[in-house]
């Protein structure tokens, strides 16, 4: 082995993994540590990278692996799963944010093929950047949360087709004369892909499987193999690999080869982003800042904005779409890989992909932010939303209950939850669920309860309740965050309803006492059946609950000082 590649490859690395670090301080996603420590590693500042084949080499097979990955877990059953909105929303976001970009990249004098590129670029959301960020927030499995990975689904199976088309082309290849021989070819393999899927495939995998080490090692050679054979047949070694992936996605075992196979595409995919930034041309960006900043600015503003509309004219609240717009805020690495196969087939020049890079940084950054503090945007800008908004019922309400007459609301179906509903049913209070999760929801009312669907971060939906009527407030969501604004809400209407709450750390539960909780649930010291117990025995008589509080706060009191004790002891 050349000693001198392994060096640069560890120089680099270890550039990337201190950039990256301070990105992630920064709370934004990896890829745009990557890109920049590609910058610092290039040319234009320590240029350390000399081996720009070999890791060029590897960064094809990152893109390779990542789309195998993809048709991995791109199963065509999941189509009928995304639903109506997450179709039409998808289809018409991508092409009016194609039409749109087309009209503002042509105004900015480039030529229509290159606009072209540039506009499908545009309109490609991150699913990989929004699932994490989702994850993060734990919204992924929120009304809001599941239509957007819809439509990123959706935006994805038109990313792969369009990657599937530019694949056939070949730089100075008469394409007239080419097509029917690549469809032709196209077809025949696809055929006899599809003849091992059905025939070969499940039979080999089942017997593969009972060894974790063999099923990677096939699954590895299968990738390579399929992505060479239809490279041979004038396709991309890109568009083979997916293809390969997509044979494998209705094993029962491609969760396994997924899961093994992910840490070894993220090494390689790091590579392609390295060099993706160690490739900029700064002269060619600042030539096209105009450009940038105002596509940039398009991703951010107007991509939102497209599905806002979509999803106010289908009759959803504006409050779930302006939550589902952030989520496109942004380009997809689909988006670089577009440009950069655009770049090999003889389409685009490389400025091209160091212009649509730039953009790339930007709308990474700016909609990373907005998705994380997209709850207290939203209460901001409100009231200007309205006109994203149809009048009359809002189809994703999901309201159960007729009458506002509660004596208690419980935000949160969980664990906790189900032991505090069980201990009402037995005193016979009459109680109201909210819940972000739809399937919840409909459950629930399926077994008679009255339910409604919403998110406790809503300030409106708070507003709307009938908070001043009620006995109790009962969370069973553990973000102080979240907790604080409904204590807040009830305080303002309703100062002699008992409020209980839900924490996971004693010095947020400390907090959420001093700012009027009645009573604190540490499920870590003390579950959702005591407190179920607390309620059967005390019912809604508020003196019992103070003095249930006082008591509490003196037991917090005592582990906070028995904890402190054990550490000193400890370094001691």
């Amino acid at each position: 082995m050349n000693p001198a590649i392994f060096n640069e490859l560890s120089i680099i690395l270890l550039i990337t993994v201190v950039v990256t670090g301070f990105i992630k301080i920064l709370k934004q996603p990896a890829i745009i540590g990557y890109i920049l420590s590609g910058i610092l590693a290039g040319p234009f500042v320590f240029n350390i990278i000399d081996s720009h084949e070999t890791l060029t080499a590897f960064s094809h097979i990152g893109i390779a692996l990542l789309l195998f990955l993809v048709g991995l877990n791109l199963n065509p059953k999941v189509i009928k799963d995304v639903g109506k909105i997450s179709l039409i929303t998808g289809l018409g976001q991508v092409i009016f944010t194609t039409s749109i970009g087309f009209v503002i990249v042509k105004a900015f004098g480039f030529s229509n093929i290159t606009s072209l590129y540039i506009a499908i670029a545009l309109a490609f959301s991150s699913t990989i950047i929004i699932m994490k960020l989702l994850s993060d927030k734990r919204d992924l499995e929120s009304l809001y949360g599941r239509i957007s990975i819809g439509f990123l689904i959706v935006q994805d199976f038109i990313a792969i087709v369009i990657l599937l088309v530019i694949s056939t082309f070949n730089n100075g290849v008469n394409i007239a004369s080419m097509a029917f021989e690549t469809i032709l070819k196209g077809a025949g393999g696809i055929l006899v892909l599809f003849l091992l899927t059905i025939y070969l495939l499940p039979k080999l995998t089942e017997i593969i499987a009972k060894s974790q080490e063999f099923l990677l090692l096939f699954s590895l050679s299968w990738c390579f193999v399929i992505a060479s054979a239809f490279h041979y047949l004038n396709f991309s070694i890109e568009a083979g690999a997916l293809l390969a992936g997509i044979t494998l996605s209705m094993s029962p075992y491609h969760f396994e080869i997924s899961s093994r196979l992910r840490p070894l595409r993220d090494f390689f995919l790091i590579l392609f982003f390295i060099i993706l930034g160690s490739e900029m041309m700064f002269s060619n960006i600042f030539v096209n800042l105009p450009a940038i900043l105002v596509l940039s600015f398009f991703v951010l503003i107007g991509n939102p904005l497209i599905v806002m509309i979509l999803m106010g004219l289908l009759g959803y609240t504006k409050r779930n779409s302006f939550l589902c717009g952030l989520t496109v805020a942004q380009i997809s690495e689909f988006s670089l890989i577009l440009i950069t196969m655009g770049v090999s087939v003889g389409h685009l020049g490389s400025n091209i992909l160091s212009f649509v890079t730039a953009v790339g940084l930007i709308t990474f950054a700016g909609s990373t932010y907005m998705i994380i503090y997209s709850h207290k945007i939203y209460p901001k800008i409100s009231k200007f939303l309205s006109i994203f908004e149809r009048r009359g019922r809002k189809v994703d309400e999901h309201k159960y209950h007729e009458k506002d007459d509660h004596h208690i609301i419980i935000f949160g179906y969980d664990h906790i939850g189900l032991d505090v509903m069980e201990s009402l049913k037995k005193i016979k209070k009459k109680f109201l669920i909210i819940d972000y999760d739809p399937d919840v929801i409909t459950k629930l009312s399926k077994e008679g309860y009255d339910c409604r669907y919403g998110d406790a971060n809503d300030s409106e939906l708070l507003d709307e309740l009938n908070l001043s009527r009620a006995k109790m407030i009962i969370s069973t969501i553990p973000e102080i965050e979240t907790n604080l604004l409904i204590m807040k809400k009830v305080k303002l209407v309703n100062k002699k309803a008992i409020i209980v709450v839900v924490s996971h750390q004693i010095e947020e539960a400390e907090r959420m006492y001093e700012e009027g909780a009645t009573y604190v649930i540490l499920p870590d010291f003390l579950g959702g059946k005591h407190f179920s117990t607390l309620l059967e025995r005390n019912k809604l008589k508020m003196h019992k609950f103070v003095e249930e509080k006082i008591a509490h706060i003196e037991h917090i009191k005592n582990r906070k000082n028995l904890s402190h004790k054990h550490i000193s002891r400890y370094h001691k």
